[in-house]
């Protein structure tokens, strides 16, 4: 079984690869699309993007409601606004804003709109290809490393040093092989392909998919599904350590 995390990076798509037998492999893709194809078979793939989107309403997607609620501040602030589906869709920004006011009454955030190609493409990829449904989820890395921390947010922003180091410690809790797979994918590509906390948010999904579908739980417990019957929900492991 191979288990997988995904995040955005500036290059495409930055992924890590766990096996059964902790064998790891970390990659770089242009889009969402091939990396799919690729690992497609007997996998999980958790990629930190939202899945599923309101077409209208001024209710937000309650996994992300109830994301910032777990995660308290300043981690909630990672928890970004998702647009609309037409807002996405949209190729001018100041356009795209306009829509997603006008159908949901919220502003659309820069740092969402900096990201909306890599939504588009997920959601590209779940309308028209069903049989990924099954086995590509969202995840919010924030939420993995939470879950993984006894239901605790990481206390400094991952950016920074201490950031860095103290996720890294969680990693290092379930996953004893962290520290020479984070090397490698560090001097493997260039701070302008990956960024170091890239790596981390690939790896926490990696390391949370490998827990396996049956012991992941979802924010929220009950998940709503969009119009396109994607579900809306993060998935995420609580582990309790010894």
């Amino acid at each position: 079984m191979n288990y997988i995390g995904v995040d955005g990076c500036k290059k495409g798509w930055f992924y890590v690869r766990l096996d059964d037998s902790d064998n790891w492999e970390t990659g770089i893709f242009n889009d969402i699309q091939s990396l799919s194809e690729k690992f497609h078979e007997d996998c999980l793939i958790l990629v930190d993007i939202p899945i599923g989107l309101r077409d209208k309403g001024n209710l937000e997607r309650l996994c992300d409601t109830e994301a910032r609620r777990f995660l308290k501040k300043p981690r909630s602030s990672s928890v970004f606004r998702v647009p609309c589906r037409k807002a996405l869709y949209e190729s001018n920004p100041e356009e795209a804003k306009r829509i997603n006011h006008e159908l949901t009454g919220k502003f659309l955030p820069n740092q969402t709109w900096a990201i909306s190609k890599k939504i588009r493409e997920v959601d590209e990829l779940l309308k028209t290809s069903i049989k990924y449904h099954k086995f590509v989820k969202e995840v919010h890395p924030e939420i993995c490393f939470w879950g993984l921390n006894e239901g605790k947010s990481m206390k400094h922003y991952k950016k920074t040093p201490k950031g860095f180091s103290e996720r890294l410690d969680v990693i290092r809790n379930v996953y004893r092989d962290c520290d020479e797979l984070v090397k490698e994918a560090l001097s493997k590509f260039k701070r302008c392909e990956v960024a170091r906390d890239d790596v981390l948010d690939a790896l926490i999904g990696a390391v949370t998919a490998r827990f396996g579908l049956k012991l992941l739980k979802t924010i929220p417990d009950a998940p709503e599904r969009d119009e396109m019957g994607l579900p809306m929900e993060m998935v995420y492991c609580l582990q309790k350590l010894d």
